[in-house]
Order: structure tokens, then C-alpha cells, then sequence
């Protein structure tokens, strides 16, 4: 039995430990963590939310489970292996060399939560890296007998996934040659030119920001990325631009702007200032299926973190798009229903 113990997060949070055995990058044992929310007053749900984060992340964004849980949906979310709550002394935060290490989680999470709901459906929603990772892994669950439906995942909602290397083109073509050189005789080295903390001045509320999160989480200049880790990242990448299949629709909320800056200034706020909005755009149509893009005007790169008029609007794009993913799947299963019942009369 998954055993449940209360969450950092308090009233109504709790956690479970996913062990998941060796790292394959020769960094230990290492595990994940399952959150759920559930107030006192939730009724039981049949359907469920499962959140990932991105990198220098882990969840602690209540308003986010509080909304879901509203709109009749069990909450849940996954710091994966070496994030947040799942980070061991001796490990470096958010390390893999292979983005696909991370199905053993996912795999396990969903099993969680679906037996948590007594077989419910679930929609998938992720941030940034998070939204590379999940695509990732459903197109290859997509590829098994049944595809991602039989998975029992309904749809995925992504807050401005990373779909491509932001900078300077010639990051993308021989900066990627040399990050590939590199990552694979010198993985946990860094990659040179960090340590901006623009967004994250932007974020904390001890800053320019609203957040109260754990600094040591999610430090305000981000952990340093390694050679190894965007090595996977663009490998990630690759095979996105290659086009996925990842079986169910999908919304995409971005910024309608990027801006970059060295310094805090109010536009920081209003904008990503982490990610190109333009290659979101460029490579969403390679999800497969169906795809909604929706810009917000006012968004920051954590949608969902923005300033109150373009998160309520964030918030609003979501619940419209479940209203239509619910309706399409009941008029496809009375659809299915309906020529099976011609069938059997012929």
C-alpha cells in the first residue's frame, strides 16, 4: 500500500517517495516524490491533474491545485529525481544525461494516481523542461498496443515548454556540436556564462515578486547547468523537431513576448525571460494530434506565476480548453457508441 505522510506545503498536502533504485548516472540511490492535495471538503474525483516542473523548480505553486481541485479534478504533482523534495545530499540537482530516465517516475506516478482514483483519467500538464519531457515520454507510451489512451491520459496542458535552444542561432548548430563533444567526457562540468537571477528577483516575494518558495530549492540564479544535462536536453529537442506522436490534444499557454535582461526592470514581469515565445510558436505543431496555441498578454515565463490579470486569463484559456477536451471525448464515445450499436443491427 502507498503510504501517505503530510507535505511541506501543509493543510491538506501530503507526499509518497516513488524509490526508483541506482542512478544511472552513478549518483546514488535516488527517488521521487508524488504530492497530492486534498482538503477536507474535496468530494471524491474521477478524474485527476498530475503537474511537472521545470528546471530549478519543484512544485510549490498552491494556487495551481486549488484551482484544478475547484473544477472537480483530484490534484497531483511530481518532483522528479534529484528536484525539490527528491534532491539527496551528494546529488546535483536536476542531473541526468538521458531525458527518457525519467519514464521510470512518470510511469510510476501514473500508476499512483490512477489506482489513488479508482482508475480515473488524467490530464498532464507541465512547465519548460517539464514540457519537453512529458512529450517526450508520451510519444514513446504512444508507440506500445493501445497508445496513450489506454494509458487513460486524456489530454496535456504545457506552460511554456522548452521546445529549443533560445540565443544566438549558432548555439543551435555548432554550439550543439560542442555541447554534444563535451557532455560526453565532461558531463558534470558547467556550462560557462551563468548565474543570471533576473527571473527570479522577479518571482520571490522577498524581491519584485508575490512567490514565497524554498530558496534551496529553487535558487533565484537557477543551478548550474552542466554540459551532460543540456546534451540530453538537445537530444530532447531533436527528436521533438523530428515530430512526435504523442496520441491525446494538447493546449500551449506562452508570453506573447520574450525579453531578456541582465537587470530587474518592470518588463521582466510582463514577459519570458526565460525562453524564445517565437520557438514555442515555431515547434508546437510537432506534439502531433491536435494542438492549441494560446499567447497571454502579460504572461511570465511560469504562466501561471504571472501578475494577477494574465494568470486569471491563463487560468480561464485551461478551463475552457477542458470543457471542449470533455465534450469532444463524450461525443466521440457516443459517436463509438452509436456505429457499434448500428453494427450489431446489421
Amino acid at each position: 500500500m502507498t503510504t501517505w505522510v503530510p507535505d511541506v506545503l501543509g493543510d491538506g498536502y501530503e507526499q509518497t517517495t516513488i524509490p526508483l533504485g541506482d542512478d544511472p548516472d552513478g549518483e546514488g540511490q535516488v527517488e521521487a516524490t508524488l504530492v497530492r492535495y486534498q482538503p477536507a471538503d474535496a468530494r471524491p474525483a474521477r478524474r485527476a491533474v498530475i503537474y511537472v516542473h521545470g528546471y530549478t523548480d519543484y512544485f510549490f505553486q498552491q494556487h495551481l491545485a486549488e484551482h484544478f481541485t475547484e473544477q472537480g479534478f483530484a490534484f497531483y504533482a511530481l518532483d522528479l529525481r534529484k528536484c525539490g523534495r527528491s534532491l539527496r545530499a551528494g546529488q546535483t540537482p536536476h542531473f541526468v544525461t538521458d531525458l527518457a530516465i525519467y519514464d521510470a517516475e512518470l510511469d510510476e506516478a501514473l500508476a499512483l494516481v490512477r489506482a489513488d482514483t479508482g482508475g480515473g483519467s488524467v490530464v498532464l500538464t507541465a512547465h519548460s523542461t517539464g514540457g519537453l519531457i512529458l512529450p517526450l515520454w508520451l510519444d514513446r507510451r504512444n508507440r506500445r498496443e493501445g497508445g496513450t489512451a489506454a494509458m487513460g491520459i486524456d489530454g496535456v496542458i504545457l506552460n511554456s515548454p522548452w521546445f529549443d535552444l533560445q540565443g544566438p542561432a549558432a548555439m543551435r548548430t555548432v554550439g550543439t556540436t560542442a555541447i554534444d563533444v563535451i557532455g560526453r567526457v565532461r558531463a558534470k562540468a558547467p556550462v560557462p556564462g551563468q548565474g543570471l537571477d533576473t527571473y527570479g528577483l522577479s518571482l520571490a516575494k522577498d524581491h519584485f515578486g508575490e512567490w514565497e518558495y524554498n530558496l534551496d530549492w529553487k535558487p533565484l540564479a537557477g543551478f548550474p547547468v552542466t554540459f551532460g544535462w543540456i546534451r540530453a536536453i538537445r537530444q530532447g529537442h531533436a527528436a521533438l523537431h523530428r515530430g512526435l506522436d504523442i496520441g491525446v490534444p494538447s493546449l500551449i499557454l506562452r508570453s506573447k513576448v520574450t525579453h531578456f535582461s541582465r537587470k530587474y526592470s518592470s518588463r521582466v514581469d510582463v514577459a519570458d525571460a526565460v525562453l524564445d515565445v517565437r520557438q514555442i510558436a515555431r515547434w508546437a505543431g510537432c506534439l502531433g494530434d491536435r494542438t492549441t496555441v494560446v499567447p497571454i498578454e502579460g504572461a511570465r515565463h511560469d504562466v501561471f506565476l504571472s501578475q494577477e490579470i494574465p494568470r486569471t486569463r491563463a487560468f480561464d484559456e485551461v478551463d475552457e480548453w477542458l470543457g471542449w477536451l470533455y465534450r469532444s471525448a463524450h461525443i466521440e464515445r457516443e459517436s463509438g457508441k452509436d456505429h457499434n450499436e448500428t453494427g450489431t443491427a446489421r
